[in-house]
């Protein structure tokens, strides 16, 4: 995939996380995808940070979008090559703190297949 592939399947991420649309968010991943996050070693500290397979990103988001209805994901940057997307982007939760976040969307045939989270 090129780098303008790969930023608007970023995009598409984007999009379908602020629509908590959760089938197409789970669209734009591998099956075997994995994810690995601060928030889920904190919410879920026998995965150690790191979920895997589309079930369990199902899960996650699933409750994610049910506990935070207001979350959204304001973008600052996308940054991609042929295999990856880095991503800046704020994150927002009516009364919470804005979060700033980076993540990485490591990419293969057009489908995510692993993710990271840094929080900041």
């Amino acid at each position: 995939m090129s780098a303008q592939n790969n930023k608007q399947i970023a995009t598409k991420w984007f999009e379908a996380f602020n629509e908590h649309d959760l089938e197409k968010l789970l669209s734009l991943y591998n099956d075997n995808a994995q994810h690995y996050s601060p928030k889920l070693k904190i919410r879920m500290p026998e995965t150690q940070g790191l979920i895997k397979g589309k079930q369990a990103l199902r899960e996650w988001w699933r409750d994610a979008f049910d506990r935070l209805p207001t979350l959204q994901y304001e973008v600052i940057k996308l940054t991609a090559d042929d295999e990856q997307v880095f991503m800046e982007y704020i994150r927002h939760v009516n009364g919470e703190e804005d979060l700033s976040v980076g993540e990485v969307l490591q990419i293969e045939n057009g489908l995510i297949v692993f993710s990271r989270v840094y929080h900041g």
